[in-house]
């Protein structure tokens, strides 16, 4: 064998090598799953952000609730056939100003109840992340997934269910959020 055949037989050993190496390093690649919506809707300290999440909403409702029934009472009354010319435009000039605040209020408090569901959202994704890597260092995973749901983007197709940790990191996120 000559030089340039050595040389070339070299290269080419070691273009093989540095190919494998990516296969190699994909064997010790240890890579698990988990359910974030799960993490939020089952863990003790999700339950109670979603239901303060719940009540703060529900006093809203009942605010444009009672804001509706008003509207409702001041259009009845515009139906009255005794009202003067003066006193039903009166009465409608009242209501389309009340039908303008409650617009206005729906419009707050949908946005605020946006702005609030966010903020938990972006918390708890951090408080989530943080369960996640301790229960990956402990168990020895390189990357944690989330499966995602069909309300939501669904990344993972497949997973072997040996692979959820979603219980442990529930009970991390639960050990971790007292």
């Amino acid at each position: 064998m000559n030089v340039r055949n050595w040389m070339a037989a070299g290269v080419l050993q070691i273009l093989v090598a540095w190919a494998a190496q990516p296969v190699l390093a994909a064997d010790h690649l240890k890579v698990a799953m988990m359910d974030q919506q799960q993490v939020i809707e089952r863990s003790v300290a999700g339950k109670r952000a979603l239901e303060e999440l719940k009540s703060y909403s529900t006093t809203r409702q009942k605010i444009i609730d009672s804001d509706d029934q008003e509207l409702k009472d001041l259009e009845k009354g515009m139906q009255d056939a005794s009202l003067s010319e003066d006193a039903r435009k009166e009465k409608q000039e009242h209501f389309r100003t009340k039908l303008e605040a409650y617009q206005r209020r729906i419009q707050d408090f949908n946005r605020e109840v946006q702005e609030k569901q966010r903020g938990m959202v972006a918390e708890y994704a951090q408080k989530i992340q943080a369960a996640a890597a301790a229960v990956a260092q402990k168990e020895g995973y390189t990357a944690v997934l989330d499966k995602g749901s069909e309300s939501t983007v669904k990344i993972v197709i497949y997973s072997h269910p040996s692979v959820d940790l979603t219980e442990q990191i529930i009970k991390e996120f639960d050990r971790q959020n007292k």
